[in-house]
């Protein structure tokens, strides 16, 4: 039952009833997480406020607090899932002026995370490695994932009814949940539903192994011994077999959305363009790409300049 709300109501109980309202059911599990961390963020650090009392000062003064402990860019996600609650309760009146106009986002210093992924000959090594039998496991899970650049939860989702042999390409239109109960679930946004284009040795190592498997089924996914629902299935399991693989092979640790990178690494080396890259990967825009392989696109770079030098030397 929905309560009438008054200016003289503590924030964070009408930014509570404004998650329930607005957002439960409207986004996915993992994002109305995110929203419900943060309401607890701000029962922590603005407990008495009430809608009336949020100014400026205030506001900026929560942002401030919060970045302390969090890097820019969480502080600035922070910012936006409280913007849209503050927007609605100015239009209601319940709060006099926008107090979100020209917040200053802060935050720590982020720390240099470095992103692993193989180089072309150490996931040669790990896919000559891999025991690919003639039926499905993990081995030929890493292997399709290595070959697609696919996030865990779409790899999970894969059914034999994606697979398209006759024009060696690979659908990805859901995820597995495997976070909750399992089950399909949309993907991440509207660019993750993509075609994938797959060579020819893919497609027919796929195409046996799933000639005798229902086309709407899971491939990754076993049932219960009851046939009722489906069997747990974590990211750590999967990680761990291929830590030890690269352990035993001598080559890099890396977990399975290392395997994401390594294959969007190798096709940027190869010189596949960041659009295309993109589109693989389903990226939402190519900046999302650029930012995450500026690494790569540096070094690459740094081969051009290289490049345009001898070229230019050669002309006389």
């Amino acid at each position: 039952m929905l309560i009438e709300t008054k200016r003289t109501d503590l924030f964070i109980d009408y930014y509570e009833q404004w998650i329930k309202v607005y957002k439960e059911g409207a986004v996915r599990d993992v994002t109305l997480a995110k929203y419900q961390m943060t309401h607890q963020w701000v029962v922590k650090l603005i407990p008495k406020i009430k809608l009336c009392e949020m100014t400026r000062i205030v506001y900026q003064s929560l942002i401030n607090d919060y970045a302390k402990t969090h890097e820019r860019q969480t502080t600035m996600d922070f910012h936006h899932q409280l913007k849209g609650a503050i927007l609605d309760a100015v239009d209601e009146g319940y709060i006099d002026h926008d107090p979100t106009r020209k917040v200053i986002i802060k935050g720590k210093t982020p720390k240099n995370k470095k992103i692993k992924y193989l180089n072309q000959f150490e996931l040669h090594t790990l896919l000559k490695g891999l025991q690919l039998g003639e039926e499905i496991n993990w081995d030929w899970f890493i292997l399709i994932v290595s070959k697609t650049g696919m996030r865990f939860s779409e790899a999970l989702a894969l059914t034999p009814k994606d697979f398209d042999f006759a024009h060696q390409t690979l659908s990805i239109n859901k995820t597995w949940n495997y976070k909750g109960d399992g089950g399909f679930i949309p993907t991440k946004n509207k660019s993750s539903v993509r075609k994938i284009q797959i060579d020819w040795k893919t497609v027919m190592q796929f195409a046996q192994l799933t000639k005798e498997m229902d086309e709407n089924e899971p491939i990754f996914i076993e049932k219960e011994e009851d046939g009722n629902g489906y069997k747990p299935v974590y990211n750590s399991t999967v990680n761990s077999i291929l830590e030890k693989y690269c352990k035993k092979l001598g080559i890099n640790a890396i977990s399975i959305h290392g395997l994401r990178h390594t294959h969007a690494s190798i096709l940027l080396f190869a010189g596949v363009s960041i659009g295309s890259v993109a589109r693989r990967l389903g990226h939402a825009s190519m900046t999302t790409t650029q930012k995450t392989y500026l690494h790569v696109i540096q070094e690459l770079e740094n081969q051009d300049v290289d490049l345009v030098m001898r070229s230019l030397a050669n002309l006389i």
